[in-house]
């Protein structure tokens, strides 16, 4: 009888132990209310005690959470269309007023993120979204920092995930896009042209004061064409060399001249008295 008693009390201090007994982990910190009311003592990792039937356990996770913010529709500033997500990084600071300030911290920061989201879209305008997205990331930290360090949040970071635009400005921006491509290729061949003009300029100088260079040029491109040997070459006389030949015949004729003026001439006959 004694025995059973003892069997009795040791099962009811087992099951006792087992009810009140609480494991919390490395990463979760324990807040106990008992009968409602917050103990100021927070449970921290490790085995934990309770009394049973009196007070209640909540385990609040303090890693920082990932909360991806659905894709909101909104207006830019410049009255363009899209869609944008983006990713909320935070964690708990302060487990007691994280559970008691809010009902669901989750639900309310993600519901905080969409609304600044959507504030952020109709403030900045489509060239911002697209390329100038860490001051918006920083605006956007800001905006969903304000009320979550009331409910014992701290905002890791947020971040602007993808800009989903319509196809008809998917379409406009790449006719811009080529466009602009078009309008430097041309200025840099134009820029090129202007250049060698200038080349030529100093070049036709050059062999405008040496004639012969023009020959000597002349004779070179010939030889760069028939290196090729798949093409037959048509030189055409050129007039310069025409000149030359005049010049230099004239110059023949001006040397016989004065070379028939400087003979003596021939006494002239006697004519009979």
């Amino acid at each position: 009888m004694i025995l059973d008693i003892a069997l009795g009390v040791l099962g009811l201090a087992v099951v006792g132990l087992g009810s009140s007994a609480r494991v919390i982990k490395q990463f979760e910190q324990g807040i106990v209310f008992r009968f409602g009311r917050v103990r100021e003592h927070l449970r921290g990792p490790g085995l934990t005690m309770l009394l049973p039937g009196v007070d209640r356990l909540k385990k609040v996770n303090l890693q920082i959470v990932t909360l991806p913010i659905p894709a909101q529709d909104g207006i830019t500033r410049d009255n363009v269309t899209l869609r944008v997500d983006a990713v909320v990084y935070f964690k708990v600071v302060d487990p007691v007023r994280a559970v008691v300030t809010v009902e669901d911290y989750r639900f309310a920061i993600l519901q905080v993120a969409q609304t600044s989201l959507r504030s952020i879209i109709g403030k900045s305008e489509l060239d911002d979204l697209l390329s100038n997205r860490e001051r918006l990331n920083q605006g956007l930290e800001l905006m969903i920092d304000t009320p979550a360090l009331s409910w014992g949040i701290d905002i890791d970071r947020v971040e602007i995930k993808d800009v989903a635009l319509p196809e008809g400005m998917k379409r406009s921006m790449s006719r811009q896009a080529e466009a602009e491509r078009e309008r430097r290729a041309r200025i840099i061949t134009a820029d090129g042209e202007l250049q060698a003009s200038y080349k030529l300029s100093e070049a036709a100088a050059t062999m405008s004061d040496t004639p012969a260079a023009l020959q000597l040029r002349l004779l070179q491109t010939i030889v760069e064409v028939a290196a090729e040997k798949n093409s037959t070459l048509v030189l055409p006389f050129p007039v310069e060399l025409l000149r030359f030949l005049e010049k230099g015949s004239d110059a023949l004729d001006r040397q016989a001249a004065q070379v028939k003026s400087s003979e003596p001439k021939p006494e002239e006959e006697q004519l009979p008295g």
